[in-house]
């Protein structure tokens, strides 16, 4: 819908070597994202707990906001998203995710 604040929610599944993912996903991945032209505003952490009682299958999640749809096609049609989302298919652990989040006002 027009007007109404997008955000890219990106669940990785748990890396291998979790310390040295971490390394390449700020080192080398956020510099990526942040330079994705109409991006926001972007957040990620490491998810240190489960909450219930399912299996503890995600490591880290990226949150990423824009306007709106076209601002996200737009994001992603542009050399710098093109790159991110080439290096996100290289590294990503498998099983990782992308979920596109139409918010709430």
């Amino acid at each position: 819908m027009p007007g109404m604040t997008i955000k890219l929610v990106v669940l990785y599944t748990r890396p291998d070597d979790p310390d040295a993912f971490d390394r390449q996903f700020l080192d080398t991945h956020m510099p990526l994202v942040n330079s994705i032209p109409g991006l926001q505003r972007a957040e990620t952490g490491r998810f240190v707990a489960v909450g219930d009682t399912g299996e503890h299958i995600y490591h880290r999640v990226a949150e990423l906001y824009f306007a709106d749809q076209a601002a996200l096609e737009a994001a992603y049609g542009s050399d710098q998203g093109k790159a991110t989302a080439a290096h996100f298919y290289d590294f990503a652990p498998h099983g990782s995710r992308m979920f596109i989040e139409a918010l709430d006002d």
